[in-house]
């Protein structure tokens, strides 16, 4: 994972051979506990979303997740740390349940800047919300359990997003949280969030 300074980052994966990494839906509470263990003590974390095969996040990396950490000899920011923890442990840990091994997820984690001159922090917000809409698999991004867009509608009282920041660092009012979610993305944005 190539993160190299503060700023908001669009960070992704998806299971190995792009195989399914989430199970049954204990698999998705686990991974959650898992992020609140790993990625909200080092970050300020404003959307996610968790799909059979990959996971989306926008993370405010901040000079406190930019601090390094080293493990096995290596040293590394905390958040790259906290994503390398994050995935190793929810592996073992569903590969032990399913009877498998090898490697869950893909090797490399992928991490975009996405705040700066062009910014598309606010794409990505509603991009990440809309994933399971766009998947086919709801009508509206709040009918997905497995996403913070519950936590912005106000129907789930989560506490893995910094909402107040987001919004204060985002620019987005209650209403566009709550209608967001339906408004088609410019497809030329989409192509720079990746």
């Amino acid at each position: 994972m190539n993160i190299s300074q503060t700023g908001i980052y669009h960070i992704y994966n998806r299971g190995n051979n792009q195989q399914r990494i989430f199970f049954n839906e204990d698999n998705y509470i686990y991974f959650l506990q898992k992020c609140h263990r790993y990625l909200k003590p080092v970050s300020e974390i404003f959307a996610w979303c968790l799909m059979s095969n990959h996971f989306h996040f926008l993370i405010e990396v901040t000079d406190k997740s930019m601090e390094p950490v080293k493990s096995g000899g290596i040293s590394m920011p905390a958040i790259t740390n906290g994503f390398r923890l994050l995935q190793s442990s929810y592996a073992k840990g569903v590969n032990k349940q399913q009877g498998r091994s090898g490697n869950l997820f893909q090797q490399k984690t992928k991490a975009k800047l996405v705040s700066g001159e062009e910014d598309y922090a606010v794409t990505v917000f509603f991009y990440i919300h809309q994933n399971p809409v766009e998947a086919g698999l709801i009508n509206m991004a709040e009918g997905w359990t497995y996403s913070s867009s519950r936590d912005y509608s106000g129907t789930r009282a989560g506490n893995l997003c910094n909402k107040k920041r987001a919004i204060d660092l985002l620019g987005l009012s209650a209403l566009e949280n709550k209608t967001g979610s339906l408004k088609k993305i410019d497809e030329e944005k989409i192509k720079n969030i990746f």
